[in-house]
């Protein structure tokens, strides 16, 4: 075989790979933003509070906190792979018994079922990723996943679009009324259980994809990584060359324990790793997602079914501006796209809060709206999770990741459950015209960019093991802010 044949069967092969593990990403896209636009429904269905409506739509989260937690120890012990089949599984299982519920103990538990599967994928995907991705375009394949995510919630809000009627603008009353009606008895039901085919999909083509080479060294299967080193690299030598790397990093870590963990260095690593989770979700981003079609309803004045159709929107910008971070995150650096997403989220967030405080909503709100999600779709979204899957050793990734993965799902769920309680208070309403969450969001994003241009150091085009080296080297905060 020709090196340029090889070279060509390597690049199919690393990205096969990841659309495969990238599948775990449209999933957790597509089982969280089922939420929004069936909440319209089954929340009138059932005749849920707003304390119910927030533990209907945040129970799911809590299972991705736990997910994320047992996804560390499951991606050491039994593999990256073997966890996202376990977690097709679980979608699956979800997908079929939220759609079945009957009372909110029984919707709350499906949900925390399918959390547990996004919290699992959350971090197992971009791990594999990660570890198949050659160094310079490591940034871009695990953009795939996060691209996998958005594509997940565009492609569920088309379905609760269609599922909930489709355009409705020109439907008489009485039409429009026996269609709520519909949505409200069974289409939320439906909604849920559409996400059944991709599930299906995710679990059987995942048995068509290798372990990562590193999770086999750490196992000692040594022969098993050198097949697949063989298969995603573009020459013996290379493979040769990261194989002797991996090697070398694992021989020279020492076994991880709570006191390395939690030390200098990798200690800070973790610091960074968890306040990046904490402000991908306190500035807001999920709780558009999630109540979207309800901000859409009651703050914009548009009719539940038509507020379907605006969140076709977010999710079409989502997925357009998340290209942008997939084509630059490897030329322009994490940081710089983090920094200036995080500017334009501020000014969306503000411009929304103040046509809202100020009683003036219509398109300058929609487009305020847009240019958040555009904003984080180029920077927050992808860049947290790039780095996430980049700046841990070997030895402890599993476990360094799984705790600021976890903490990214704790905060959501916090997020998503205090959301209808602060936008419903009297304070909210009363002094702020319902404008105080996104005056709270735009706050953490200022908060965010400095944490960011201050602390975390610049990870593009560095392997994996050079990662660990930089840790090891860096072990102050003041040494890591120079760089």
């Amino acid at each position: 075989m020709t090196t340029a044949a090889h070279s060509n069967n390597e690049k199919l092969t690393i990205l096969k790979m990841t659309a495969v593990a990238a599948l775990g990403g449209l999933l957790f896209g597509y089982d969280t933003g089922v939420i929004a636009g069936s909440q319209l429904y089954f929340t009138e269905y059932f005749g849920f509070s707003a304390a119910e409506q927030g533990w209907a739509v945040s129970s799911a989260l809590y299972g991705c906190l736990v997910g994320a937690l047992l996804g560390g120890y499951l991606t050491k012990r039994i593999s990256r792979k073997y966890t996202l089949i376990l977690a097709a599984a679980l979608f699956a299982v979800s997908a079929w018994g939220s759609g079945m519920a009957e009372t909110l103990n029984q919707l709350a538990i499906y949900r925390i079922l399918g959390g547990l599967a996004v919290g699992m994928a959350s971090l197992a995907a971009p791990m594999y990723i990660a570890e198949i991705a050659p160094p310079k375009q490591r940034g871009r394949m695990v953009s795939y996943y996060q691209l996998a995510v958005v594509i997940g919630f565009f492609v569920v809000f088309l379905a609760t679009y269609f599922i909930g009627g489709g355009d409705t603008q020109n439907m008489a009353p009485e039409v429009l009324e026996q269609l709520h009606e519909h949505n409200v008895n069974e289409g939320w039901r439906i909604m849920f259980w559409s996400e059944l085919l991709p599930a299906i999909a995710f679990f059987l083509l995942l048995f068509t994809v290798p372990h990562s080479p590193r999770w086999l060294l750490l196992k000692g299967r040594t022969e098993e990584a050198k097949s697949v080193l063989a298969r995603i690299t573009s020459s013996e030598q290379e493979a040769a060359s990261e194989l002797a790397q991996i090697e070398a990093s694992l021989a020279n870590s020492p076994t991880p324990n709570m006191a390395m963990l939690f030390g200098k260095g990798i200690g800070f690593a973790l610091f960074l790793g968890v306040m990046l989770s904490i402000f991908q979700q306190v500035t807001g981003i999920n709780a558009i997602l999630y109540y979207g079609a309800e901000i859409f309803s009651n703050a914009l004045g548009y009719g539940p079914e038509d507020a379907l159709k605006q969140q076709l929107w977010l999710g079409a910008v989502n997925l357009i501006f998340t290209f942008v971070a997939i084509y630059k995150v490897d030329s322009w650096g994490r940081k710089p796209l983090f920094i200036g997403g995080s500017i334009g989220m501020f000014v969306g967030l503000t411009v929304l809060g103040l046509t809202i405080y100020t009683q003036q909503m219509g398109i300058v709100s929609l487009l305020a709206i847009l240019v958040f999600i555009g904003s984080f779709a180029m920077s927050m979204g992808p860049v947290v999770w790039v780095m996430l899957s980049e700046m841990f050793p070997n030895n402890v990734r599993s476990v360094a990741m799984s705790i600021a993965v976890a903490a990214q799902w704790l905060f959501n769920a916090l997020v998503a459950n205090s959301f209808p309680l602060i936008n419903q208070s009297a304070l909210n309403q009363d002094s702020f015209n319902g404008a105080l969450p996104y005056f709270i969001f735009a706050s953490f994003c200022v908060v965010a960019m400095v944490f960011v241009w201050k602390l975390v150091p610049e990870t593009k085009g560095k392997t994996l093991e050079e990662m660990e080296a930089l840790w090891s080297e860096k072990s102050t905060v003041s040494n890591l802010s120079r760089r």
